[in-house]
């Protein structure tokens, strides 16, 4: 049998040298925040060479770019329209690419 995980999302990606860390998180069943929403909850992490990394991304674009063309995306999605309507960010999260501190 074949394991599974579900994610809501990754919360962070650290490159170190040749290895790309991905954190994936979800939203926490239990743990909520003063607002009453669900806390994101680092659950997983992916650890892969950098090679590898990038062949999955490309892999990632070629489904996406299948989503959009089948309508299931629109163009310009960015995921934002798959979190609960008043989620906060995840704190780990970065926006922009290589902006985490963590990137070397």
């Amino acid at each position: 049998m074949i394991q599974e995980t579900y994610t809501d999302g990754i919360s962070e990606i650290t490159v170190t040298g040749s290895i790309v860390r991905v954190d994936l998180m979800s939203l926490s069943p239990s743990e909520r925040d003063a607002n009453g929403n669900p806390v994101p909850v680092v659950r997983q992490r992916l650890i892969l060479p950098a090679d590898a990394f990038a062949n999955a991304a490309d892999l990632m674009q070629q489904v996406k770019n299948s989503l959009i063309e089948s309508g299931v995306i629109s163009p310009g999605h960015t995921g934002q329209g798959l979190a609960p309507r008043d989620a906060v960010p995840f704190a780990g999260a970065r926006p922009g690419r290589n902006t985490s501190p963590n990137f070397s």
